[in-house]
């Protein structure tokens, strides 16, 4: 059990599940404030974050902690336009996502937002990042769900239809691995002996596109039988990396 722990976290770490909260404020916000409060308890040290998927994100609201900053992505285009435009990145790496350089127990936050969905092998990357992370450390995931109605049409969706109803906002087609959901978020961090300390949905990519693609996610919920909710496209979760040396982590 994480040395430290609130009761919370200890009973959702027995349990298998996460825990869960309704989301009063963004996911943005969330990870903010798990960035303030770990800061607080180390109110001497200077933070190491690797965000990534640095490329294609927006930057992790730090302030007021004092860190330093890595970045990693894919070492594409539109990833190294991405990094040039960043000025809070202190350093950065782009290239095979398996083999960039990422020293073991190094980082206190792990940002890793809107990439998992759209990489392979994401389990062996995700890997990667926890084994990058220190001891108690968070690690904080967005991912874009590929079980939720906008997945599913996203996963489905010629091209053309793509970049006609994405518009202006038209990544390359994701990948979409099982991982890539919240279900199989939770059983990798089950797996790996990690705890879901907190966990919220958002309508993300569907609430930033007009109305013709609400309407297809609405539709897609119904063909399903609501297997793939139109409530959600996004989930945000902060996983702790245990500190007890017995438990099972990578």
């Amino acid at each position: 059990m994480p040395n430290g722990a609130t009761l919370r976290e200890r009973t959702a770490t027995l349990r298998g599940v996460t825990e869960l909260r309704t989301p009063p404020i963004s996911d943005s916000d969330v990870f903010h404030r798990r960035v303030r409060e770990y800061a607080d308890e180390r109110p001497y040290e200077r933070l190491r974050v690797l965000d990534a998927g640095c490329g294609r994100s927006a930057p992790l609201d730090l302030h007021p902690a004092e860190c330093h900053v890595t970045g990693v992505d894919d070492d594409l285009p539109e990833a190294r336009a991405g990094v040039r435009a960043r000025r809070d990145l202190d350093a950065w790496h782009l290239g095979d996502l398996r083999t960039v350089p990422m020293p073991p127990r190094v980082y206190d936050i792990v940002h890793v937002s809107h990439l998992i969905e759209r990489v392979p092998h994401a389990e062996l990357i995700l890997d990667r990042f926890v084994a990058a992370l220190r001891p108690g450390g968070l690690m904080l995931v967005r991912v874009r769900d590929r079980d939720s109605a906008f997945g599913r049409l996203d996963r489905v969706a010629p091209g053309w239809l793509r970049s006609v109803l994405w518009q202006r906002d038209t990544p390359p087609r994701p990948v979409y691995e099982r991982v890539a959901s919240a279900a199989g978020m939770r059983a990798y961090c089950l797996m790996r002996g990690l705890v879901v300390v907190e966990e919220h949905t958002s309508a993300g990519m569907t609430a930033r596109s007009g109305t013709i693609v609400r309407l297809l996610c609405r539709a897609v919920g119904v063909l399903s039988g609501n297997r793939a909710t139109s409530a959600y496209s996004d989930v945000a979760m902060v996983i702790r990396k245990p500190e007890n040396r017995y438990a099972r982590i990578i």
